[in-house]
């Protein structure tokens, strides 16, 4: 599932959009003030932000500002009920993605969501590896002749990774960030493990090692 982080301090619209989202296959976390959507983003990677701008703590601008200095660029979608130009205006310098007023169609919000998580290269539909192997990026289960091959969960992270860059570099800091929330250490034996598990499945010769950099795969 694709991890949506939620900053909402109104409880009963928060329940709502988590179990709309939830239905349409996301997986949630709801922090209502600043400081608590710090510390869940600390513990755990996201796919996606969500946030109310007026919130108690740190506000919703100001936390998206934080978390841009600090290199995040996870997208993000601000719903609030500010309708005035000079709102937007800095929700936008701040590096939201996109932005909606409040009240919220949630038809139109999963639209949004889906278009954005899109342009950043994650898919919705089963992916076709190869003949036999093909990969469900909603449930992040890959499958071989129809058979589940119950991977383990950094395994099938980095396999997404690599499907979300084919033909492209992948760092090692990419594969970090994408397997390790920023409380976690790592450790480079874990990522040859991780590497090494992802050429046997999809073949050692498709995966090239880019001295000091990273590594490329094209399939």
């Amino acid at each position: 599932m694709f991890n949506i982080l939620l900053l909402e301090d109104d409880e009963l619209f928060a329940n709502t959009l988590e179990d709309f989202l939830e239905e349409e296959g996301f997986n949630v976390d709801i922090a209502n003030d600043g400081e608590k959507c710090l510390d869940l983003n600390y513990e755990k990677n996201y796919d996606l932000y969500i946030f109310d701008i007026n919130v108690p703590k740190i506000n919703g601008l100001d936390l998206l500002n934080q978390l841009r200095k600090s290199g995040d660029d996870t997208p993000s979608i601000f719903l609030t009920s500010y309708k005035d130009k000079e709102t937007l205006e800095k929700g936008f310098k701040n590096g939201c993605d996109d932005y909606l007023k409040k009240p919220v169609d949630l038809d139109e919000l999963i639209l949004r969501i889906k278009a954005l998580l899109k342009r950043n290269k994650k898919h919705f539909e089963i992916i076709t590896l190869s003949k036999t192997l093909t990969f469900n990026p909603i449930t992040k289960r890959a499958f071989k002749n129809n058979i589940d091959l119950n991977l383990p969960i950094k395994v099938s992270e980095l396999l997404e990774l690599f499907i979300e860059n084919r033909g492209e570099i992948v760092t090692k800091e990419m594969i970090v960030d994408k397997l390790w929330s920023a409380s976690k250490d790592y450790s480079e034996g874990s990522i040859r493990v991780y590497i090494n598990s992802i050429k046997k499945l999809l073949g050692k010769e498709y995966i090239s090692n880019i001295k000091g950099i990273g590594y490329k795969v094209e399939f």
